[in-house]
């Protein structure tokens, strides 16, 4: 039987704890006016979010929604910077119990020596020892993610009744995502419509409770299967092999398992390829001895440039914050064979106030 954990109630509450959250949430984002705000009368706050931890009476705001279109279309959503204190305030907490029981191929939202350049990195040697690569994508994977199986994989090792309570505000409180109307075995007609589905894209939480969703499936391939080449990051996976025929009985049987997690495979995205002829992962096309940038992402910084360039000619914009919004991409490009292509780049966009 697998291990539960209790009494975490007091420890998150904790005002050390609350104050270490602030902190962390506040990375990046100490010159917004909502954490200036709160930083303002931080005691005062943290102390009002304590005690409506304690009474019970904590309840999230209102999430701030927009739509980015490249690479493709998704719906962002932005908690209020009270919730992602109490979001980080969680995640001190319980993280690290799931994290000894993530497999070490599992790549995203990771602390220790993982990422998405790790992941990349291992997903190359791999190609370099095997023949063929079955790239898997989930379809719609953050929307279907199903409230009823997330809340009862994570109850299967916290056992506090408190932190569940707050785990289920959380979870109960996502704003509607975009609808996914799947059926899977033993469904009524009504299924799809009145199971609540979907986690807001932008949360730590929902970062973090994607990752426990998929854990399982990871041992199934892993142990169960006996796949020693995989690699996850997020939803995207891929399992190595040398003979064809095997790799698709993989596929079969991953997408089998998929269904108790209420999850399909993307049908347009879930291929085989010879390794030697190269597969996209992670914004990189990937080959066993080199690495091209995939070009939807060149198209997409080229255009950002291009818009930097005429915000500096009209004094908007300058040279230092030019270079501080392109060091990283730059830093993403260098993991690629793209010295030349950064060359031919930066040789067409010359910033000038002409």
């Amino acid at each position: 039987m697998a291990k539960t954990y209790k009494n975490l109630w007091p420890e998150l509450i904790s005002f050390e704890n609350l104050l270490s959250a602030s902190k962390k949430a506040q990375k990046g984002k100490r010159f917004k006016d909502s954490t200036a705000l709160f930083n303002l009368n931080l005691e005062k706050e943290l102390l009002k979010i304590q005690r409506q931890l304690k009474e019970k009476t904590y309840m999230p705001g209102k999430y701030k929604e927009f739509v980015i279109y490249e690479p493709v279309k998704r719906l962002i959503s932005a908690a209020p910077y009270r919730d992602r204190v109490v979001h980080h305030a969680l995640c001190n907490v319980i993280e690290p119990f799931f994290e000894k029981a993530f497999i070490y191929d599992s790549y995203a939202n990771r602390k220790a020596n993982k990422g998405t350049h790790k992941a990349i990195d291992r997903f190359q040697g791999y190609m370099q020892k095997y023949r063929y690569v079955l790239k898997c994508d989930i379809k719609k994977y953050f929307p279907s993610i199903d409230h009823e199986v997330l809340y009862k994989i994570i109850s299967s090792k916290i056992a506090d009744e408190d932190v569940l309570w707050l785990i289920k505000i959380i979870i109960d409180n996502s704003n509607h995502q975009e609808p996914v109307f799947d059926y899977f075995d033993g469904d009524d007609l009504l299924a799809p419509y009145s199971r609540r589905r979907g986690l807001p894209i932008g949360n730590l939480t929902s970062q973090f409770f994607a990752n426990i969703y998929l854990n399982n499936f990871d041992h199934f391939v892993k142990d169960t299967l006996g796949c020693k080449a995989y690699v996850r990051y997020v939803d995207d996976f891929a399992v190595f092999g040398r003979d064809k025929k095997e790799l698709w009985e993989i596929r079969e049987e991953m997408a089998e398992h998929l269904q108790s997690l209420r999850l399909k495979l993307h049908p347009a995205k879930t291929r085989i390829f010879p390794s030697k002829t190269g597969c996209e992962f992670l914004g990189f096309y990937i080959y066993s001895n080199f690495r091209k940038v995939k070009k939807g992402n060149v198209r997409l910084f080229e255009k950002k440039l291009k818009a930097m360039q005429a915000a500096f000619r009209k004094g908007v914009i300058s040279l230092e914050q030019i270079r501080k919004s392109i060091q990283g991409w730059i830093a993403h490009a260098e993991h690629a064979d793209s010295y030349r292509l950064r060359e031919k780049i930066f040789a067409k966009y010359i910033f000038s106030y002409s």
